[in-house]
């Protein structure tokens, strides 16, 4: 066996175990750690596959921001990790048939004819051919309108998000930009004439001391 094929190996099994400790890890700041964990496993995957462009985005996006994001705010949360976990085993049925149909789905991608290997444009390029060129060559010519939909569609998520955090809740005090922006500083700060704490001081102890015959 080769020296690649057991490191394809070792990843593979390190990823799958800390995928498995992902979802069934009690802390969710370690289920978070273990998600850094995997990511880097995956990185190692698509080193050995030859593709370093995918691996370093992969670690610079997900591991240096997405992951170091979400672990910022799950450790200032406070969850109720049993009140999370109270409808786990009720929504598992549930959660068991959106997992076999995205596998469904997986499968029939990665084997179909529009995207197998045996009709990938790449798979004969030079090996002195820069990857991340030919990524951006399959990107913007034979994909065009799958990268174009999935961009429409973060676009839509970016637009959701925004927008929910602009909802009116009842609970939450919430000022507008352009009110911050109007104010001025005599309706913010208020001058107010008070004496010192020395001079009262001063008064109290004299007051205190007894007068002599």
């Amino acid at each position: 066996m080769e020296f690649k094929t057991i490191l394809f190996y070792l990843f593979a099994a390190v990823l799958l175990g800390s995928a498995l400790r992902v979802i069934t890890a009690r802390n969710p700041v370690h289920a978070v750690l273990f998600l850094v964990l995997a990511f880097f496993n995956a990185a190692g995957i698509w080193m050995l596959l030859q593709a370093e462009f995918l691996a370093i985005a992969l670690v610079m996006v997900y591991v240096g921001a997405v992951m170091v994001l979400f672990l910022f705010v799950v450790m200032m949360l406070d969850v109720n990790i049993e009140r999370l976990r109270q409808g786990f085993w009720s929504y598992l049925p549930l959660g068991g048939v959106i997992a076999l149909l995205m596998l469904g789905e997986m499968i029939l991608v990665v084997g179909g004819r529009y995207f197998g290997l045996e009709n990938f444009p790449g798979q004969n390029v030079a090996a002195g051919a820069s990857n991340t060129k030919e990524l951006a060559r399959l990107l913007f010519t034979k994909y065009a309108w799958p990268f174009e939909i999935a961009s429409l569609i973060l676009l839509v998520a970016i637009i959701a998000a925004v927008m929910l955090t602009l909802r009116k809740r009842g609970d939450t005090k919430a000022v507008h930009p352009s009110d911050q922006i109007k104010v001025k500083r005599n309706d913010r700060v208020r001058m107010v004439k008070m004496q010192s704490e020395t001079n009262i001081s001063l008064q109290a102890g004299s007051s205190a001391t007894p007068k002599g015959d």
